[in-house]
């Protein structure tokens, strides 16, 4: 297998397969293929590793590209962004954000991770489930705008918006941390929890968090003048405290 990758913002990977190499990829992810490529859809595994992927943020199915003849097959991923080519060691495994696997070479395993702490889960604004790929093979990720890599030294911390998380090795310690001051959760605009990542380990930041984007688009859309003027809720940070706690001092602080 043999791999280029091009572009800036909107990149695509086109990947060169020999007679009987195999790719596999989230349905919708492919973008053009050379004849000798042919598709399977199916479950990988049976429907409860589908119904696992799904839970992670995946697809139900995945697709697999089988060169029948020497062919190449492209991908693309749906949002600006990075493609981050990752060749794991047999056993080796990372944890990513929901939505974060592109493609991999056959023998990678994609499974489902959960956090390691409760409070992470709930406030963090990722949920409970993550994504964890496992070697051997090449891995291609996807990651929303640049990426920032970091190495953790054991018991450093980082305290990160939960949205630019992108992907980090299991040594890696997820927990959230209150923002502190009055004034900092409400006009900071950074919410009232931040994800606190401790080492030892590497992680790998993404600069644009697609909702990030989806919430700036909201704001210019016509009628949406709750949103373009910010308010309680979007002080009070992402995730389903977030929610609740916004909508619980708007109705009693108004949001206007």
């Amino acid at each position: 297998m043999r791999y280029d990758i091009s572009g800036t913002v909107m990149q695509t990977v086109s990947i060169d397969l020999d007679r009987g190499e195999r790719i596999v990829s989230q349905t919708h992810q492919m973008a053009w293929m050379s004849d000798g490529i042919a598709m399977d859809t199916h479950t990988g595994g049976g429907l409860f590793a589908g119904l696992k992927r799904a839970m992670s943020g995946g697809s139900l199915f995945i697709t697999e590209y089988i060169a029948e003849a020497p062919g190449h097959v492209a991908f693309a991923p749906r949002f600006p962004g990075t493609i981050m080519p990752v060749a794991l060691r047999p056993g080796q495994s990372l944890i990513c954000r929901k939505e974060t696997f592109l493609c991999a070479e056959y023998s990678v395993t994609l499974d489902i991770a959960f956090q390691q702490r409760f409070g992470a889960g709930l406030f963090a604004g990722e949920g409970f489930i993550l994504q964890r790929v496992t070697g051997p093979g090449t891995v291609f990720l996807d990651l929303s705008g640049e990426v920032v890599e970091k190495t953790l030294a054991p018991g450093e911390r980082l305290r990160v918006h939960a949205g630019h998380i992108g992907v980090q090795e299991p040594t890696v310690e997820t927990d959230i941390q209150m923002v502190r001051g009055f004034r900092n959760v409400l006009f900071g605009g950074e919410g009232l929890f931040l994800a606190t990542l401790t080492g030892p380990g590497k992680i790998w930041l993404q600069s644009m968090p697609i909702l990030n984007l989806a919430e700036e688009i909201a704001r210019h859309l016509p009628g949406n003048e709750q949103a373009r003027g910010g308010g309680i809720g979007g002080a009070i940070g992402g995730g389903a405290a977030g929610v609740a706690l916004g909508g619980i001092l708007g109705g009693i602080l108004g949001n206007e």
